[in-house]
């Protein structure tokens, strides 16, 4: 069977990379424009959007306070501009709490957010379902009241995750960091290409103890995570019983040592 990359993908793979003087391309190298260069001289490949660029997305955390957002007070706050969930050794989570955006269950759209994590796990939830107490899934049944199942751009402090897509409470490891997947309609995974070059490629440019910036695109049943400026993950999810098109957005408070983790400036654009 032939299996087509959707054109959101390639889009994205074709962005135009950086200019590179010594070897002949950008300002001062190369064909100058208008001279035998393509289509007039112009750089190949589209234009890379800065992660600043907000136009047409809404900004859906004030700053300030918790409007729209629902999670357990004993562990989230707003601090300094910013989400925050933290856990001590007197105050331990026993099982993974979320904090969950109530403005709505989006479908197809972008999303974009900074976190910082000094420790254990933590995520960002899209599309995802809201599990009431008792219900059984696949980490057993559930006991607090804010708990979320579906797909996870996974974060942890040891950076053996990060960047891939995951499926809380659910049929777990999507893609990996580096890997474009397909989840074939029996929920099969493949993996059907790479994103680098070496296991070290994309783990190189994960901030330690610092901010980082992560553009999830949901688009049919295709998702792309961006981090740091960097394509890390893709999957596309043609397991119609499995895959979710719409559904909430929240983060993850992950069970396990003391931690604090931390989200600001977070934009939505519905597509």
């Amino acid at each position: 069977m032939t299996f087509l990359i959707p054109a959101v993908i390639a889009a994205l793979l074709l962005q135009t990379p950086p200019t590179d003087p010594a070897r002949g391309r950008g300002p001062g190298g190369g064909q100058a424009a208008g001279q035998g260069g393509r289509r007039g001289g112009g750089a190949p490949g589209g234009q890379v959007l800065p992660f600043e660029d907000h136009a047409g997305f809404e900004q859906i955390f004030d700053g300030k306070t918790l409007k729209n957002w629902d999670g357990d007070p004993a562990f989230w706050r707003v601090e300094n501009g910013a989400l925050v969930a933290e856990s001590t050794p007197e105050k331990k989570l026993t099982e993974n709490t979320f904090l969950i955006y109530r403005g709505g269950e989006p479908a197809d759209f972008e999303l974009k957010v900074e976190f910082r994590i000094n420790a254990t796990n933590s995520g960002i939830q899209i599309r995802s379902q809201y599990l009431p107490q008792g219900t059984t899934s696949g980490q057993g049944a559930v006991a607090g009241k804010w708990v979320l199942k579906g797909y996870q751009a996974d974060i942890d402090f040891g950076n053996q995750f990060t960047g891939q897509i995951y499926e809380e409470r659910g049929r777990g490891f999507l893609a990996l960091r580096g890997q474009i997947a397909h989840v074939t309609d029996t929920g099969a995974v493949q993996v059907i290409g790479s994103l680098q070059r070496n296991p070290d490629d994309l783990k190189n440019i994960i901030k330690v103890n610092d901010w980082n910036q992560v553009h999830l695109i949901a688009r049919g049943n295709t998702i792309i995570e961006v981090f740091n400026g960097s394509i890390s993950s893709i999957v596309i999810d043609d397991d119609a019983k499995g895959r979710a098109l719409s559904g909430l957005i929240g983060f993850q408070m992950h069970v396990g040592d003391p931690m604090k983790v931390e989200f600001r400036n977070i934009w939505l654009k519905k597509l």
